[in-house]
């Protein structure tokens, strides 16, 4: 079993900067890709960020140039740093990880964290 447990959301004002972390830890043998999503109130679940493990990311077209998703020094570790915050970033971002565990079969896995909320707002 693979658990992700995320952290830094909170309240910002526009223009200001949050950096959130995710930490993937459990039954792991390789992980395929790691990435963010959010939900704002009454809207679909969208992707913010994913990295393939060759380290290519891919981010929305709302967040480019404002947004950096990075590696931590920690295994299994990321973060999200969202500087230029705009209300219409607020919403609750998940963390993904797609992979395959460590077993006899290597099962593919599909984990998401709990949420953390990210607020925008004067």
């Amino acid at each position: 079993q693979v658990h992700l447990v995320e952290s830094g959301g909170g309240l910002v004002q526009p223009g200001g900067s949050l950096r959130l972390s995710c930490a993937a830890s459990g039954s792991i043998f390789a992980i395929n890709t790691m990435g963010w999503y959010r939900q704002a109130p009454g809207k679909q679940r969208e992707l913010v960020v994913v990295m393939t493990s060759d380290g290519r990311t891919n981010y929305a077209d709302s967040v480019k140039g404002r947004f950096t998703f990075s590696r931590g020094s920690v295994k299994n570790t990321v973060y999200l740093t969202m500087n230029s915050l705009k209300p219409e970033d607020t919403a609750v971002y998940y963390c993904n990880v797609l992979g395959n565990s460590d077993n006899l079969y290597k099962t593919d896995f599909d984990a998401w964290g709990q949420g953390t909320q990210v607020t925008v707002s004067s």
